[in-house]
Parts: structure tokens; C-alpha cells; sequence
């Protein structure tokens, strides 16, 4: 016993004119480009240069393997990026939206941009690292670390291609897993490091067409102190809201005080909410909580003798009446920076 809408199919197929059949239904996954694994691979090679340009990774998955004596340079925003079984490489990613995973390798000098960085059964590598989550590092030895300082023109586009920003660096705040009493496993680059005596910029032509700098003051990342010894006992936060120009003023007020002599520790960029200010900013919370909606604010410590007083003179040089958090005085420098950070560590989950 049939039905109504058996018969009606078998109508339907009747009534086709002959030599025309069915066509497959076309769905959205079917028309997506394939991709070949092989084209986001650099596997076995020995004494080479390669790389890829901007524009050629597009957020893929890449892989690197079994390289030896080689300098690899990846000019493009990637997924996630694993190394595994390389031996004396020169390797250079481009910011990286996921991980970046380093495993049984040796004698390798890195620099990458990441949202989270691991290496395991390694040893001996030196790594340039801007990383937006804490470093880990297992089963490892002489790992050490620098703060990323790399630019070319697209580098920018491609941090926010990768969802990252380039003030949440936490290149320094290391965590071992696997801690042997009495040694340590990881340290940190002489601060007078040369990045490109370490990650030298490639020698092949097309390469060479990426037009590269690793001057400091010409990072995209702000080069910051990290977890080294400060200089002074005073330190001075500055927080600066979301507007049309906050990066472009974060940065120009990092040069000037860079230039006057002073230090940048460490930067942060977070959303707050009214609590938060209220936590950290205290009494000052009031002239700031109609700021906060309007997107991530951007944090800066500078630390120095005298820092707290250069401070208020160049944002209020720079900045006019644009509204701006800067610490009140020494004395209360020092609880403004232990109170936003720790806010933006939990915010993180750092």
C-alpha cells in the first residue's frame, strides 16, 4: 500500500524530460575552496630559507616539522602553529589567533606572536615572544625569553586578523611545569638583547620584500620590562579610555617617557565594568564610569624616579581635556598598579 507522497515523487520523476537527471543539492561546506594541507607545511628540510608571504596563510592551521639548519619566516596570521623535531632553525610567525606549540626541539631561535605559547621536551631555545595568556613550558631546558620587537607595514592588520592585542604581553610571567628543586629551566634575554643578531631577517629575495624593522621604537609591540628588576621603588598608572585615537596615544605617550628616560613595565588592554572602577580607581571612579561603555581601556606602567610627576605633565601636554586615570603621587602609585593588574589578571584569567 502506497502513499501520497510516494506517488507523487514517482509523478515528479515521470514528468522530467529524458536524459535530464536529479543534480546533486549543493551545500555551503561543498562550495568552500579546499585546502591542501600540504601547502601550510614546511616537513624534512635541511640548510634552506623559507617562508610565506602576507596574504599566503590567512588564519590556516601550518605545520612545521623535521626541519634542520633552517630559517623559516611565516609573514601572515595563522590558527595555530605546531613545531615539532627541529634542530638549529631561525623561525619567525606572524601572530598566531591560537597556539603555538613547540615539541622536542633544540637549539632554536624564535620570534612569534600568540594567544598561547608551550613548549615540551625541549631545550635551548631563545624566543622573542609576544603572548597574550602565561608562557608554559614542561620537560624543558634553557629556554629563554625575550619581549617580542618586530614590524612591517602588514603586521598590524594581521594582530587584528588574529583577534590579538598588542598590549596584552605577558612574554615574562613564565610558568614550569615541571620545576626541578635548586635549577631553572627558563630565564630571561639579556635586556640589551639584539633581536635580529638572534632571528636574523631573511636573505632571499622574495622574502626580502617584506619590509622589515626591529628597531624598538618601531615595534608594533610596545617593548616592556617585564618581570625584571625595576629600577626604582616608584612606578605611576596610566589608563587611557576607548576613543577614535587611544592607540595612537598610548603609543606616543610610551615614546615620550621611554625618550625621558623612564621604563615601561608592563601595558594591558581590558573591558571594565562600573565595580572594576570602582575597585581600582576609588574615589576618581565617578569622573569614569560613563567612559567605560565605550570599549577595552588601555593601562600603562611606567616606572623611575620622579615618574609619577613626568607623567601628569606629558598626558596633560599630550591629552589636553581628554579624560585620563594617572596615579595621584608616589604613595599611591604603587597600590594603582597592584590593584588594576591584579583586576586584569583575573579578568583574563592569568
Amino acid at each position: 500500500m502506497g502513499c501520497c507522497f510516494s506517488k507523487r515523487r514517482n509523478s515528479e520523476k515521470e514528468s522530467q524530460p529524458e536524459g535530464e537527471e536529479d543534480q546533486p543539492k549543493q551545500y555551503s561546506w561543498d562550495q568552500r575552496e579546499k585546502v591542501d594541507p600540504k601547502d601550510y607545511m614546511f616537513s624534512g628540510l635541511k640548510s634552506e630559507t623559507v617562508g610565506r608571504l602576507p596574504g599566503t596563510v590567512a588564519g590556516q592551521q601550518f605545520l612545521i616539522q623535521d626541519c634542520e639548519n633552517c630559517n623559516i619566516y611565516i609573514f601572515d596570521h595563522s590558527a595555530t602553529i605546531t613545531i615539532d623535531d627541529c634542530t638549529n632553525c631561525i623561525i619567525f610567525l606572524g601572530p598566531v589567533k591560537g597556539s603555538v606549540f613547540f615539541r622536542n626541539c633544540r637549539d632554536c631561535k624564535c620570534a612569534l606572536a600568540c594567544q598561547q605559547f608551550r613548549v615540551r621536551d625541549c631545550r635551548k631555545l631563545e624566543v622573542f615572544l609576544c603572548c597574550a595568556t602565561q608562557p608554559i613550558i614542561e620537560s624543558s631546558t634553557n629556554i629563554k625569553f625575550g619581549c617580542f620587537q618586530w614590524y612591517y607595514p602588514e603586521l598590524a592588520f594581521q594582530f587584528k586578523d588574529a583577534g590579538l592585542s598588542i598590549f596584552n604581553n605577558t612574554w615574562s610571567n613564565i610558568h614550569d611545569f615541571t620545576p626541578v628543586s635548586g635549577e631553572l629551566n627558563w630565564s630571561l634575554l639579556p635586556e640589551n638583547a639584539v633581536v635580529h643578531h638572534h632571528v636574523p631577517l631573511p636573505t632571499t629575495k622574495e622574502l626580502q620584500a617584506v619590509r622589515i624593522s626591529t628597531e624598538a621604537n618601531r615595534s608594533i609591540i610596545p617593548v616592556t620590562q617585564g618581570q625584571r628588576q625595576k629600577s626604582s621603588d616608584e612606578s605611576c598608572l596610566v589608563v587611557l579610555f576607548a576613543g577614535d585615537y587611544t592607540i595612537a596615544n598610548a603609543m606616543k605617550l610610551i615614546d615620550e617617557m621611554i625618550r625621558a628616560g623612564f621604563f615601561l613595565i608592563q601595558t594591558k588592554e581590558v573591558s571594565m565594568k562600573a565595580e572594576d572602577a570602582q575597585r581600582v580607581f576609588r574615589e576618581k571612579a565617578p569622573e569614569f564610569l560613563h567612559l567605560l561603555n565605550k570599549g577595552p581601556v588601555i593601562a600603562l606602567e611606567f616606572n623611575g624616579d620622579g615618574v609619577v610627576e613626568e607623567c601628569q605633565i606629558v598626558v596633560n601636554k599630550i591629552f589636553g581635556e581628554t579624560k585620563t586615570f594617572v596615579s595621584e603621587n608616589r604613595e599611591t602609585a604603587s597600590r594603582d598598579v597592584e590593584s588594576f593588574y591584579n583586576f586584569a589578571d583575573i579578568q583574563m584569567g592569568i
